[in-house]
């Protein structure tokens, strides 16, 4: 369904006291040497709205505050009629609630893949904007990194857009930790994004959490949303749950890579 003009600016004027004006300046690097600014973008007005749309879950609204979707999508570079491809979106995907809708309104497409192995549900090199979005740790033990990076990058067109957000791990934690814990040392996937022929492009901190150690019973899943808070081995108290509830949710990197 098309966005009507009253929608778009009721969502505007929703959405506008909530996005930070830090969001549209240069990020300060988490690490030295790999500092890159922010592009500058017009307002969108139907990503607003498909943001603030009511149609979306009120879960996942008020999830906003700590996903920052308007922001990241506007730092990723997203445009208005372009070919999405979103990896591995799950179930009542998050992103998907407001990725397809924006599409639609826009005149692009949006397209879902569960396993980018043969094929990323485009031609090669039709794809302007691929997505992944909290996976890359399901990844880590049994070799599908780099298969399914070679996938997105052949889906890419030049010039096109891979996107990743991550839970981040501190660096120098092992790579083989990510599937118990969740988190993925940054610098792990930068180096397989350029293994694949992608270029570095941008990070930004505005999915940081420095309240977040990443030291948790039950890795990143103790956290919300997931909030697990019994095994057989321990169950949480209602103390250390509201702990980790305050927390909120994962310190995340945020990463723009670039096909060339």
């Amino acid at each position: 369904m098309r966005l009507t003009r009253l929608a778009v600016t009721a969502a505007a004027s929703l959405l506008a006291t909530s996005i930070p004006a830090a969001a549209q300046q240069a990020d300060l690097p988490r690490h030295t040497g790999l500092s890159m600014e922010m592009p500058t973008h017009s307002e969108d007005q139907a990503l607003l709205a498909a943001v603030a749309s009511m149609e979306r879950s009120a879960t996942d609204r008020a999830r906003d505050t700590h996903r920052h979707p308007y922001e990241s999508l506007t730092f990723w570079g997203l445009r208005p009629g372009t070919v999405i491809v979103e990896i591995e979106p799950g179930r009542g995907s998050w992103w998907q609630a407001i990725l397809k809708p924006y599409a639609e309104a826009t005149g692009g497409t949006y397209v879902p893949v569960s396993r980018p192995t043969e094929s990323m549900g485009v031609a090669d090199g039709q794809a302007d904007f691929v997505l992944v979005a909290r996976a890359f740790h399901n990844w880590s033990q049994d070799g599908r990194t780099a298969p399914y990076l070679a996938a997105m990058f052949r889906a890419l067109k030049p010039g096109g857009v891979l996107a990743v957000e991550q839970h981040r791990a501190p660096e120098g934690r092992a790579v083989t930790d990510t599937i118990r814990t969740g988190y993925v040392p940054e610098s792990h996937v930068i180096a397989a994004a350029e293994a694949a022929g992608f270029v570095f492009d941008g990070r930004s901190e505005l999915n940081a959490n420095p309240a977040d150690d990443r030291d948790h019973p039950f890795g990143v899943w103790t956290l919300p949303p997931v909030r697990q808070s019994q095994s057989a081995a321990m169950t949480l108290t209602p103390a250390q749950r509201a702990e980790y509830d305050a927390i909120g949710e994962s310190d995340r990197m945020t990463l723009r890579f670039r096909k060339p």
